[in-house]
């Protein structure tokens, strides 16, 4: 995304408001964001707020296909100065914050990534029916049936149920 230059409006008094529309395509995921952002001037440095809208690919943890997710996003962050410029030096990063550079130019798409991040599922689907793969042949089972279901070991069958008596045991046991 752009770099957005803030030096004139550090240079405003506080409660200076720009709007920069945004229309850019993510370098990282190469996903579109859109949407505006609002830059206020605050006593410390500039307050970005706005709602932007993107899509984050993503691989479906049942069928390992990718996915699509649309997200909207509802941005809120400070960032402050790292330099000091009536002493020409440099102050320590305050923790938890973001940063403008010596430049005074912000970037927004960390604050873009960890707000999208904190949206996105733990295990995301590529559809709330997917069926997964095989656990026999690794078909993906959202392309139709594999087959290989039909074909089951019976040797197995006996030690399974064996298994299962014995879990049974210890469970009533406790």
């Amino acid at each position: 995304m752009k770099r957005i230059n803030v030096a004139q409006q550090l240079k405003e008094p506080i409660g200076a408001i720009r709007v920069y529309k945004v229309s850019e395509t993510d370098a990282i995921n190469g996903c579109k964001v859109e949407g505006e952002l609002k830059l206020v001037r605050t006593d410390k440095g500039i307050l970005v707020t706005g709602d932007l809208a993107t899509v984050k690919k993503l691989t479906c943890s049942r069928c390992l296909e990718i996915a699509e997710y649309p997200l909207s996003l509802s941005l809120s962050e400070e960032f402050v100065s790292i330099l000091d410029v009536s002493h020409d030096a440099h102050l320590p990063a305050p923790e938890g914050l973001f940063t403008f550079d010596s430049n005074c130019e912000i970037c927004v798409d960390d604050a873009i990534n960890q707000y999208a991040t904190m949206l996105l599922p733990m295990k995301p689907l590529c559809r709330s029916d997917c069926k997964g793969l095989c656990t026999r042949c690794g078909f993906n089972l959202n392309s139709g049936d594999c087959g290989c279901l039909s074909a089951v070991d019976t040797r197995w069958d006996g030690p399974a149920d064996l298994a299962l008596a014995v879990a049974k045991d210890k469970c009533s046991e406790e």
